[in-house]
């Protein structure tokens, strides 16, 4: 794959970014980790201050990252600005206005591989990423670099109950085979769990939406949000 930009001026990006916007990180490391914890205490509010973390991270990335520095080393950019914009509002649309996306701790399959995806963004991926040379500030950092941020929404759309949209994955599912495909040919290897969060966090939230449609009933998980 032939990109318009060297793996030196695509860490150069980072090390430029996580100076200018700093301490943020350490803001929306709080806001994970506070996103998570809401979904063991569930107040009333738990899920819709959920999903307006991602559309934070989201919304976000698309502004600053991808439009206000990203775009000065790859023209693509200002699309995949624009996506994650979109995929912001969509957090807003479905989760905020429209409180349809229901978020609590699980116990089950989908539980263990989203709290793996969610442990992976937040503490294995930087840890990785520096024994393989990538250490801050070059590194992408979780909430405010798009790969470390799509393994987490992942992981965290794991953790609803009842059905998520397929139309909200679709731009998660794109970034995350564009995003590998590009770390990849630059040796991001931290990377590769994004291609692992896209595909199988994608194909197990379409298997439980298609089981759920064919039984014609919520899950048991859905019944007791509701």
């Amino acid at each position: 794959m032939d990109l318009p930009f060297t793996t030196e001026q695509f860490l150069g990006v980072f090390r430029e970014y996580n100076t200018a916007i700093w301490p943020v990180q350490v803001a929306v490391y709080l806001l994970g980790l506070g996103a998570i914890g809401l979904t063991f205490r569930r107040p009333s509010w738990s899920d819709r201050t959920i999903a307006g973390v991602l559309a934070v991270f989201w919304g976000w990335m698309g502004a600053v990252y991808h439009l206000a520095f990203f775009r000065t080393i790859n023209p693509a950019a200002t699309l995949f600005g624009a996506f994650f914009l979109v995929q912001g509002l969509l957090f807003v649309y479905v989760g905020v206005v429209r409180g349809t996306l229901t978020f609590r701790a699980r116990s089950d399959l989908y539980g263990w591989v989203g709290g793996l995806l969610m442990g992976y963004a937040l503490a294995i991926y930087p840890v990785l990423g520096a024994l393989l040379g990538h250490g801050y500030p070059e590194a992408p950092m979780f909430g405010v670099a798009p790969c470390p941020a799509t393994i987490f929404t992942f992981g965290l759309l794991l953790w609803t109950a009842g059905r998520v949209p397929g139309w909200l994955l679709v731009i998660p599912t794109l970034w995350a085979l564009i995003g590998f495909t590009a770390a990849f040919t630059l040796g991001i290897l931290e990377d590769t769990g994004l291609l692992v969060a896209g595909l199988l966090g994608t194909g197990l939230l379409l298997y439980r939406n298609r089981t759920e449609a064919e039984r014609g009933t919520l899950s048991p998980w859905a019944e007791n949000a509701t």
